[in-house]
């Protein structure tokens, strides 16, 4: 287990007894920021594609316009790497619903993946985490899929192949409602499965055998310990925090943590779900990293790192796009991590998962 991260003891006495030079964290962060391969496991950004057909290519004042992620601000705030999560809202669950979900994620995707296509100068479609670093090298931007809510999938399996092909690299199981595959941390009529279906058995299984990242964001405690005892491969949350810190369905517990980290798993911190809603009060960067450090001592720093959730609701004070993540880097360095453990927060923690997961389905 990792201790919270501080600064030598020598070197807190240097700096009290020769005052910190100006702007030092933040050059110092900035160097790091530029050395490490960043990574955002979690953004939303293909619903504003879709539906309003935002321009990845063109700089969005976020000021003006409440959207968070195009390539312009994700160079200007050091982003290297983003998933976008297509996401379908939960509906009927019955064969016509589950042609709909299939329908509708099938158009985000298409109209995403052309305007993709028309950016092969700045961004790339990425499949692997070897893609990652190598469009990293050319000075691109590696752009990930994954599926948030399995409602797609319906009741056929045959589907999760079909999206792999697609280039889907993680699904979350479900969202703000129970669905076929296992029942959500927030379904009002409460659980419906008391974890994963039978169904969703095999959907894990399926995930594990194609290499596809199993995202347990979203489901249910019972649904979270049900996939541990089934995985064959590490998992990941691509956007929850700690319950701990705040105490939230939606957020794991200590127990959850140690059983992930347990699993090899790697939970992403996002903007939402940070603290109480208090408009007087709003969250703030260092509320997110109050998250972070708290996994850290309960999980350990090779079990952390960040997934924004922009675009979906992720939102905070300190942080406010993709613009500004190397704010992020410069809050790391005032907290006293090192570049060691900054380079696993910002992506090798996440990529070691992803490369172990491939790895499992290839034996």
């Amino acid at each position: 287990m990792i201790r919270k991260p501080y600064f030598p003891l020598v070197f807190l006495c240097v700096f009290l007894l020769t005052g910190c030079p100006e702007n030092y964290f933040e050059e110092r962060a900035l160097r790091i920021h530029e050395r490490v391969l960043t990574v955002d496991s979690h953004v939303d950004t293909p619903l504003f594609i879709y539906y309003q057909d935002l321009d990845l290519g063109e700089y969005h004042d976020p000021y003006e316009i409440n959207r968070k992620v195009d390539f312009p601000r994700m160079a200007q705030g050091g982003l290297d790497a983003i998933f976008f999560a297509f996401w379908v809202g939960q509906g009927p669950r019955t064969p016509e619903g589950n042609e709909d979900a299939r329908q509708l994620f099938l158009n985000i995707y298409n109209v995403t993946e052309a305007q993709l296509r028309q950016y092969t100068d700045r961004a790339g479609i990425a499949l692997s985490p070897g893609d990652a670093y190598s469009l990293e090298t050319e000075g691109k931007r590696a752009v990930f899929f994954g599926m948030e809510n399995g409602y797609p999938v319906g009741t056929d399996l045959a589907l999760v192949s079909t999206y792999y092909d697609l280039g889907i690299r993680y699904i979350t199981l479900c969202h703000s409602e129970n669905n076929d595959i296992c029942d959500s941390s927030t379904d009002p009529a409460g659980p419906e499965h008391n974890g994963l279906s039978a169904f969703g058995e095999q959907v894990v299984q399926e995930m594990n055998r194609l290499g596809m990242m199993v995202d347990v964001s979203h489901i249910s405690d019972e649904a979270f310990y049900d996939v541990l005892a089934l995985t064959t491969a590490p998992v990941i949350a691509s956007h929850s925090n700690a319950r701990a810190v705040y105490d939230h369905p939606r957020n794991l517990s200590d127990a959850m943590l140690t059983a992930l980290a347990a699993n090899g798993g790697v939970i992403q911190v996002p903007f939402l779900y940070v603290k109480a809603e208090d408009p007087e009060n709003p969250p703030t960067l260092s509320d997110v990293v109050d998250h972070l450090d708290h996994i850290v001592q309960v999980a350990g720093i090779d079990h952390v790192g960040i997934g924004t959730d922009f675009d979906g609701g992720g939102e905070v004070e300190g942080c406010f796009d993709a613009g500004q993540m190397t704010n992020i880097t410069i809050e790391l360095v005032k907290r006293g991590y090192s570049e060691e453990h900054i380079k696993k927060i910002w992506g090798g923690n996440f990529m070691r998962v992803f490369r172990e997961v491939e790895e499992f389905a290839q034996k």
